[in-house]
C-alpha cells in the first residue's frame, strides 16, 4: 500500500512538472509571436508613414528664407516667427492640420547636454515643427533619432561635427542643416542662434531624448510638465482631425 501511494505521488509530480513546462513553453511561444507581430506591424507602418506627412522640407526652407528676407533686421526673430505662423495658417486648413498659433508658449528644453528654448508650432505622431534657439549660445549631442531633422537657421549660425571630420560644418542664416534619420553629430549654436526645426518620422520615439536631461540632470519639473502638457495637447488635437 505504501509503495502504491508513493508511486502515485511521483506520477502526480511528474505530470505537474510536465504541465508547468508546457505552460512555460506556451508562454514563451506567445511572447515570441507577439514580438514578431509587433515588429512586422511597425515595419509595415514605417513603409507607409510618408502618406501622413503634410509639410514639405523644401517649402519650409523657402518659408524660412522668406521670413529672413522680410524681417526688419537680421535679429528680428519675433517678426520672423510671426511671418512663419501667418503663412502656415494661411496655407494649411485647420481641418487638415492643427497649428499652435500662440507664440507666447515658450519653454526651456534641455537635451543631449544643450539648453535652449522652444515654441511648438505643430506636434503629431509623424511630424513636429518648432522654433528652437537661445540668445546665449549652446552645444551638445544631436541625439540618435528615427526621424529626419531639418534645422532651418533664422538667426545666427550653427556649427556641426561628425567623428573623423577635420573641419567643422557651418550653417549660417538662410541655410538648412539636414540630419538624416539614424545620424548623430556634435553641434553648437554659436553665440545667439534661432532656427525653424522640422522633424518627420516617428516623433514619440524622439521624446525620451528630449525629456532625459530633465529627469536626470535639471530636475526642472515645471518645465517637464509644461512640455508634456503642450506636446500631448497638440498631438491629441491633430489625432482628433485625423492627422497622424
Amino acid at each position: 500500500m505504501a509503495s502504491s501511494g508513493s508511486t502515485s505521488k511521483v506520477k502526480r509530480n511528474v505530470e505537474k512538472n510536465a504541465e508547468a513546462q508546457r505552460g512555460s513553453t506556451t508562454t514563451w511561444i506567445t511572447r515570441i509571436v507577439f514580438v514578431l507581430a509587433l515588429y512586422a506591424t511597425c515595419s509595415w507602418l514605417d513603409t507607409i508613414k510618408d502618406r501622413w506627412y503634410v509639410f514639405e522640407p523644401t517649402k519650409l526652407h523657402q518659408l524660412a528664407q522668406s521670413a529672413i528676407a522680410n524681417a526688419t533686421h537680421e535679429n528680428d526673430i519675433t517678426g520672423m516667427i510671426q511671418h512663419i505662423v501667418t503663412n502656415l495658417t494661411a496655407e494649411y486648413s485647420s481641418s487638415v492640420i492643427s497649428l499652435n498659433t500662440d507664440s507666447s508658449e515658450w519653454m526651456f528644453n534641455n537635451h543631449g547636454g544643450a539648453m535652449g528654448a522652444m515654441y511648438i508650432i505643430h506636434a503629431s505622431i509623424t511630424e513636429y515643427l518648432i522654433i528652437y534657439g537661445t540668445p546665449l549660445g549652446t552645444e551638445g549631442h544631436t541625439g540618435l533619432h528615427p526621424a529626419d531633422d531639418y534645422f532651418n537657421i533664422l538667426v545666427g549660425e550653427e556649427w556641426a561635427f561628425s567623428p573623423g571630420q577635420l573641419e567643422m560644418e557651418r550653417y549660417p542664416a538662410g541655410i538648412v542643416h539636414h540630419l538624416p534619420r539614424g545620424t548623430t553629430k556634435q553641434y553648437k549654436m554659436h553665440k545667439g542662434c534661432f532656427a525653424l526645426e522640422y522633424a518627420r518620422g516617428w516623433i514619440p520615439l524622439m521624446l525620451p531624448f528630449g525629456f532625459a536631461d530633465g529627469f536626470t540632470s535639471t530636475l526642472d519639473l515645471p518645465t517637464l510638465y509644461r512640455t508634456t502638457r503642450i506636446t500631448a495637447r497638440e498631438m491629441i488635437k491633430n489625432l482628433l482631425i485625423g492627422k497622424i
